[in-house]
C-alpha cells in the first residue's frame, strides 16, 4: 500500500467520529436557535423542544440488525 493510499484510509477511519460531532453541534445550535429537533430511539420518532420538553410523533419499528456491508432495501410506500 502506497504512503498516499495510507493517509486515505486513515482519513476514511475518522469519517465516523467526526460526522457523530458534527451531527451533534447542528443539534445543539438548533435548539439553541429555538428550534425544534427530531430524534429516533425506543422505537419511535420524537420531537425536541429548546426547553427540552420531548413530544412523541410516531412509532417505528425496531432498528434492523445486520452484518456490516450489507445491503438493504428499503421499498418507498
Amino acid at each position: 500500500m502506497t504512503d498516499t493510499e495510507k493517509r486515505i484510509e486513515h482519513l476514511e477511519e475518522q469519517i465516523p467520529s467526526l460526522s457523530a460531532v458534527a451531527v451533534g453541534k447542528a443539534y445543539r445550535q438548533a435548539l439553541a436557535a429555538g428550534q425544534r429537533v427530531l430524534v429516533s430511539g425506543n422505537d419511535g420518532i420524537y420531537e425536541i423542544g429548546p426547553d427540552g420538553t420531548k413530544k412523541f410523533l410516531k412509532a417505528t419499528g425496531r432498528p434492523l440488525s445486520v452484518p456490516v456491508g450489507t445491503r438493504v432495501r428499503i421499498p418507498c410506500p
